[in-house]
């Protein structure tokens, strides 16, 4: 009993000091500030203003994160808030799923979500399904959008509070100073006319949330990241199919689908999405999707309608610089887009609220010019704090389990726990980190040794790839 004793408070401290190791490398290569102190705010390069005018704020990009952010400043003193958005009505490449807490903590009336997803089907690279869901509670699930409603809804609002919409593609920030002021140069798409009319307009402070394609990234040079290609195609299936998916998703994992990543199909309003993405093989993604069709192929029925075929960059990582000046990056121009699940949605809403309210305090009513060292040492410390542990616990098992078909064949048997379920579920659904029980996780510790094993025993062995001309544009 002594020496059982013995060995388990030496694994639970091996586990502790490896935890901890990971989670400071990982720290380390994400750019996290994760624990550290915060560096002494300063005043330097603050200005206290008598201008006579509001503070002048562009908000570039009306997804999510710009739509949150430009809310915040709508709804400030002394703050005149302009949002560009190239396409009014655009329909972005995405899952559109979201957690349960961004329903209430963004106010979302129940029409915007189309489907409530209460289980999940995962399947492995052998065909192994495994039913997720039996631990959530009754009101819980993920909420399944569209990005062309949601999108529309966040943005509708911020603009009724006073936010004004320019249908417009900014081409380019300059400015002489870090600190600004910051000249926008954009195209504006006027009602009913196909050509863009050149234009023009200075900025106080500037948001950028305009997506992986950041021009406002590329302007204070951000710096570079790796980048996921997803592809997606929307569906219109027969009815009594779609009856199969009214509150079920399905997740495949597979070299034949996608050699580090997953596949899906989701729900929509009318019809499912069928997707799949990789960052290390991204000139394959159409063979990649061919292989998630054929996989699902039976469930989709004899005469699926390809209704929209879409593909997007995804960030793998956040930017190496996400606030420079008076500018600051969010959403997906920031990088903030999790590892192993691919989840942006959520974040890019909370970081473009958070950048806003930071900067908005900052400005004490409107009366001041906040510092870069003041952005950072209040939002971007304050988001790290909150969603870094997030992001590098699903940074490390997209690293573990993702890699080959040994470890996804264990993945799919891991998720028939219900401990690894509630602790998924819960961590997805409420944006925490969970787990806190010493005793289900050395047993974790012990099964997940047990599903390697298993898993490698019997997967197929992964194909080769080469595309070295690619490979070489990856950091």
């Amino acid at each position: 009993h002594a020496r059982r004793t013995e060995l388990a408070s030496k694994l639970a401290l091996h586990s502790t000091r490896t935890a901890t190791m990971l989670s400071t490398l990982a720290a380390s290569a994400l750019g996290l500030n994760i624990g550290a102190t915060p560096a002494p705010s300063s005043s330097r390069g603050a200005v206290s203003m008598d201008l006579g005018r509001p503070l002048r704020v562009a908000v570039v990009g009306g997804g999510p994160s710009g739509a949150c952010a430009a809310e915040i400043f709508a709804k400030a003193p002394n703050i005149d808030c302009t949002l560009f958005e190239r396409k009014m009505d655009n329909c972005k490449p995405c899952g559109g799923a979201i957690p349960l807490c961004m329903v209430d903590e963004f106010e979302l009336p129940p029409e915007i979500v189309d489907r409530r997803v209460r289980k999940m089907k995962m399947i492995s690279p052998s065909g192994r399904e495994v039913d997720v869901g039996r631990t959530l509670k009754e009101n819980e699930y993920i909420g399944m959008t569209r990005r062309e409603v949601l999108d529309a809804y966040l943005r509708d609002r911020a603009v009724e509070l006073g936010a004004k919409p320019v249908t417009g593609l900014v081409q380019k920030v300059e400015f002489e100073d870090a600190n600004g002021p910051y000249t926008i140069k954009y195209s504006e798409y006027k009602p009913g006319e196909k050509k863009g009319t050149p234009s023009e307009a200075e900025f106080d402070i500037i948001v950028g949330a305009d997506g992986a394609n950041s021009r406002t990234a590329k302007a204070i040079d951000a710096g570079e990241y790796n980048f996921a290609i997803a592809f997606q195609e929307r569906i219109k299936i027969p009815d009594e199919k779609m009856k199969y998916y009214e509150d079920l998703a399905e997740m495949y994992v597979g070299d034949d689908v996608s050699p580090d990543f997953y596949a899906w199909v989701f729900p929509k309003y009318d019809h499912v999405g069928v997707g799949t993405g990789t960052v290390v093989n991204r000139p394959a993604i159409s063979e990649y999707q061919a292989a998630i069709r054929e996989r699902c192929a039976d469930r989709l029925g004899p005469d699926p309608k390809v209704m929209k075929v879409e593909a997007h960059p995804i960030p793998e990582h956040m930017r190496p610089r996400r606030v420079v000046g008076r500018v600051a990056l969010v959403g997906d121009a920031a990088g903030y887009v999790t590892k192993c699940s691919g989840e942006g949605i959520y974040f890019a809403a909370k970081s473009g609220r958070m950048a806003a309210e930071e900067i908005v305090a900052l400005t004490a009513g409107g009366t001041r010019l906040p510092t870069e060292m003041e952005i950072k040492d209040t939002y971007l410390k304050k988001f790290d704090a909150a969603y870094g542990p997030t992001y590098l616990v699903l940074d490390i098992l997209q690293k573990v389990f993702y890699t080959n078909n040994g470890a996804r064949e264990a993945f799919v048997d891991m998720c028939a726990s219900d401990y690894v379920q509630k602790v998924t579920f819960d961590s997805y659904l409420y944006k925490k980190v969970q787990g806190n029980d010493p005793i289900n996780d050395i047993k974790l510790l012990f099964n997940t040794i047990g599903s390697v094993i298993k898993g490698n025993a019997i997967a197929k062995p992964d194909r080769t790839f080469s595309n070295p001309v690619e490979s070489l544009k990856r950091l």
